[in-house]
């Protein structure tokens, strides 16, 4: 019974899938289907997820709770755009919020060394000038440079207004500048 079971799983991970196929499928609870979303998608949001938390355990919490509420609420997903942008667009309220959230508790709590030395880690010079922006300059700027959203956009994701969108990344820019200046020849 087992071998057929793996038999099935190679023969589905050998078709093409399309995306609507696969979504459908995922509605239907198809456990490998919604296995398959998840890796097509994992890795990228994992990223983005990290970027606005600068947490390594954090982001793959939120990355975990968005992928429920994914599964959760796929029948919501009205079908524009692309699957991908839904899903991104929760894994960065998910990552928002969380990262508010463990921020409020942190004075409060004993910080914990998860043992990762993250000058090891991001060893490119931006990427560690990026981890280092306060909190709101970090998310606006990884939302408006590195995932091409517009400031009206993120004004609605994080409720803020735009020209407080447009002062953070005004701010994340100049702060990186600074602390750049060392490397930009």
């Amino acid at each position: 019974m087992m071998a057929n079971t793996v038999q099935a799983q190679l023969a589905i991970s050998d078709q093409h899938i399309t995306q609507d196929t696969l979504l459908q499928r995922c509605l239907k609870d198809d456990r490998l289907a919604q296995k398959e979303l998840y890796q097509t998608y994992a890795k990228a949001m994992y990223t983005l997820a990290f970027r606005i938390t600068n947490n390594p355990d954090l982001a793959h919490d939120v990355l975990q709770d968005a992928f429920i509420e994914v599964f959760r609420d796929l029948k919501k997903y009205s079908g524009k755009g692309t699957i991908g942008s839904w899903i991104k667009t929760i894994v960065i309220r998910k990552a928002v919020r969380q990262h508010k959230f463990e921020q409020r508790f942190e004075r409060f709590e004993a910080k914990h060394d998860v043992g990762i030395p993250y000058n090891e880690i991001a060893s490119a010079s931006l990427e560690k000038a990026i981890l280092n922006l306060p909190e709101g300059y970090r998310t606006v700027f990884t939302l408006v440079e590195i995932e091409g959203y517009k400031h009206k956009e993120i004004a609605a994701m994080l409720n803020i207004s735009e020209s407080t969108s447009r002062t953070q990344l005004y701010h994340a820019k100049k702060t990186l500048r600074e602390q750049l200046k060392g490397e930009i020849k």
